[in-house]
């Protein structure tokens, strides 16, 4: 069978991924990657970028920025199924989530913008170093929550404000939902149970992904070609991911999360610069 180049446009461009490849082909590889994305997600309280990126970069051979664009796209499906699923199992937070998101959508346009115009080998290391910290606070997790303690009464209203503006500057800026700070801090500073603080963080992700995506597509970092495939997999993945999350302990879903966010954060970190 004659196979050709396929091509997936985002607001006029055009990217080439994988010559010879055929489009049917194209859009089974992006449901897997949506689907493991996806599954990681609803596990690890994720919206699954971390995963999703790398697969989309170097498999469907993205450029760094229209992987982050296309991610965001996803995350907003991820959010969504990701949330119906721990909703139905009583473990979001309501209050927190839309406290999170009022400063949230009015910082993700400007991580949006800003990652369009930043170098990719740097944007990558900023990205695994920020990974690195994230996972060295879950790991003193029982150690800073006897020394820090959970903050009282309205400080936490303060908190998610400020919390959200980073991570709405994070989600834009590195296509990711932004668990990765959002679980850490309602984990230590709220005493929200994991469970909890995952399910709230994928409600999060929902308007805020949907905003930066939105900035992304305007400045053609969004491969739109492959999104038939992708969102299936990873509304799917997500809720397999999110009823597979209660067979596990706070304590063992801690550990996965660490473990996959050193992983990558490792990798990042070690991009360097070209010649």
């Amino acid at each position: 069978m004659l196979r050709r180049h396929f091509r997936v446009s985002g607001a006029g461009q055009s990217t080439l991924i994988l010559p010879e490849v055929a489009p049917l082909k194209i859009n089974v590889i992006s449901f897997v990657i949506g689907l493991t994305a996806g599954i990681f997600g609803g596990l690890a309280g994720l919206g699954g970028g971390l995963i999703m990126i790398p697969l989309m970069v170097g498999v469907l051979k993205l450029s760094q920025h229209k992987a982050h664009g296309t991610s965001l796209v996803a995350l907003v499906f991820t959010g969504i199924s990701g949330a119906i699923t721990y909703a139905l199992n009583g473990a979001i937070d309501i209050t927190a989530a839309v406290l999170l998101a009022l400063t949230a959508v009015f910082t993700a346009p400007l991580g949006a913008r800003y990652a369009h115009v930043l170098a990719e080998w740097k944007l990558k290391k900023t990205f695994g170093a920020f990974l690195i910290f994230c996972s060295a606070l879950l790991l003193l997790k029982p150690y800073l929550a006897d020394i820090i303690g959970t903050v009282p009464g309205y400080a936490k209203i303060i908190v998610f404000l400020i919390t959200g503006a980073f991570t709405g500057f994070l989600s834009g800026l590195m296509g990711v939902g932004g668990g990765t700070l959002m679980v850490p801090v309602m984990v230590l500073l709220a005493g929200f149970t994991q469970h909890v603080a995952q399910g709230t963080s994928l409600l999060v992700m929902v308007p805020t992904g949907a905003i930066g995506a939105f900035t992304h597509w305007k400045m053609g970092n969004v491969a739109v070609g492959i999104i038939y495939g992708l969102i299936p997999g990873i509304i799917l993945g997500t809720y397999l991911g999110g009823n597979l999350a209660y067979l596990f302990s706070d304590n063992i879903l801690r550990s996965i999360f660490v473990a996959v966010i050193i992983w990558m954060g490792v990798r990042y970190i070690k991009t360097s610069a070209p010649e």
